[in-house]
């Protein structure tokens, strides 16, 4: 049986020291492949648990990479830092559309499966372009701290998409822990 991106994914992950970077972030990308056929298929109150559990994953993912892996690319090769903070700020507003919809609407299963596709293309150009130009500038301990940073953000970063602050290292760092609260008090209210 063929392996799925999501497996591939994992597999390289786990070729990888438990910290580092990449390997976070693969594992990120399988689970958000995951969600996205979790929120396809189910039904009820099932498909909103897996579209809050994605919504949520996207947004936290997105901007500790926005805020950890960036700057770094940036440094590399500006025009794929670039390239890939326009792709998460237009992922970021289709989200943003998506959460207002009807999840069982017509409406809502096309623009999900423009977003799947948007964000599957996404993470095909971060694995090919943007994580080996990153372990390059990196040696191993670097790239370790980076995946330990990167977490730490995610602590902290907003659970619901923000558009103004995408692309801008210094306003998730600065904006992000206060929208982050207040969606996490939004969470835990629903």
């Amino acid at each position: 049986m063929a392996m799925s991106e999501a497996d591939v994914e994992r597999a390289r992950a786990a070729q990888l020291p438990e910290d580092d970077v990449v390997g976070v972030l693969l594992d990120q990308h399988a689970r958000i492949r995951d969600l996205f056929a979790e929120v396809r298929t189910g039904a009820g109150e099932d498909r909103r648990q897996a579209f809050d559990e994605l919504r949520a994953l996207l947004a936290v993912h997105e901007t500790a990479e926005e805020m950890v892996v960036r700057p770094v690319t940036k440094k590399v090769d500006k025009s794929v830092a670039a390239a890939r903070n326009d792709e998460e700020d237009k992922a970021s507003r289709v989200l943003r559309e998506l959460e207002k919809m009807d999840l069982h609407s017509a409406e809502f299963d096309s623009r999900l499966t423009d977003l799947e596709r948007a964000v599957s293309a996404h993470a095909e150009h971060e694995e090919s372009e943007e994580f080996p130009r990153v372990r390059a500038a990196r040696d191993e301990h670097q790239l370790e701290g980076m995946g330990r940073k990167l977490r730490t953000a995610e602590k902290v970063a907003p659970t619901h998409p923000h558009p103004s602050t995408a692309g801008s290292p210094a306003a998730q760092w600065t904006v992000g822990p206060v929208a982050s609260a207040v969606d996490r008090a939004r969470d835990a209210m629903r």
